[in-house]
């Protein structure tokens, strides 16, 4: 499959400072997660690919094509910024409606539009009629990510997306996202909730000091990391019984025991290998196991590791 976004050796300069330095990836299909501390070049690498910088040298490309000063390719991607931009004194809808009839829709579908991608959003039409200065700011986030939709673009860009929502309003984003990644909805998701990411995204990219420091599907940025090791904290009711069993089938880095809770915790040699055949191991060591947990298979873990 073609990548959506591409890369190569892509660098922006402001003055003498580096915001990006000689990067080249690619992004696919699907939901992919941008990931970086502060000052790492994530807000550089969207202003390039939304069209709003130009690269200082090398490329990139979206859709096969440059995004600087290329309106038809613009019409394909949508932008939800991490700042706040709406106009407060305005209803949802009329402003929804303008941005509508701007970008070339009739009046009667930017009217369609506009109500149909706010239920979309499931902002409650009880605060329709209401001006957004009224509005909560996990409320105006709805709004923020409606207007980002509203011409149904190709690529959606999502800068801190999360902000202000509640458990439940982080729980309908999560869900719409999934649904338009589904529907062939392209997305790209910058956030410093790395457990969302982590469950939302199959893909990530990682940056750092404007440079690539991993990306791709998170196991296999797990299998290239030559220091990783799979931990995991399993219960069971002979822990010295298995954590020897498994030493001796050659699958571990090392072990530590709490037998007083009944608990051996290991260090596994291959963790993506040991996954493959660890039930049949589990089950040939004779011991009852009462539960397994997975201490370092996070995406914080990932990126705590990457940038170490």
């Amino acid at each position: 499959m073609s990548a959506v976004v591409e890369a190569r050796e892509l660098s922006r300069w402001y003055g003498i400072v580096m915001g990006l330095n000689n990067v080249s990836f690619e992004i696919g299909s699907g939901l992919t997660g941008l990931v970086g501390p502060n000052g790492a070049g994530k807000s550089t690498l969207i202003h390039i690919i939304t069209g709003q910088l130009q690269a200082s040298s090398g490329a990139l490309t979206v859709f096969g094509e440059v995004p600087w000063n290329n309106p038809r390719l613009l019409k394909r991607i949508g932008y939800c910024p991490e700042r706040e931009a709406i106009p407060r004194d305005l209803q949802p809808v009329a402003w929804l409606r303008g941005l509508g009839l701007i970008s070339g829709l009739s009046r009667a579908e930017a009217n369609e539009r506009s109500t149909a991608i706010l239920d979309k959003v499931k902002l409650a039409r009880e605060h329709w009629s209401k001006r957004m200065s009224q509005y909560s700011k996990g409320m105006r986030q709805r709004v923020k990510l409606a207007q980002a939709l509203l011409h149904e673009p190709d690529l959606l860009v999502l800068d801190e997306p999360m902000n202000g929502l509640d458990p439940m309003g982080r729980q309908e984003m999560a869900q719409l996202l999934k649904e338009l990644a589904a529907s062939g909805t392209s997305i790209l998701i910058s956030s410093h909730i790395l457990a969302e990411l982590e469950s939302l995204c199959k893909n990530i990219l990682i940056l750092s000091w404007g440079r690539i420091l991993a990306s791709g599907e998170q196991k296999e940025i797990r299998s290239d990391l030559k220091s990783w090791s799979e931990q995991l904290s399993i219960r069971c009711d002979q822990p010295e019984r298995l954590a020897r069993y498994l030493f001796d089938a050659d699958v571990l880095l090392g072990f530590d025991l709490e037998p007083t809770d009944g608990i051996v915790n290991i260090r596994v040699k291959a963790p993506e290998n040991f996954y493959e055949k660890w039930t049949d191991l589990l089950l040939g060591s004779g011991v009852t196991v009462h539960e397994i947990r997975s201490q370092n298979r996070s995406l914080k873990q990932i990126f705590e590791k990457v940038t170490t």
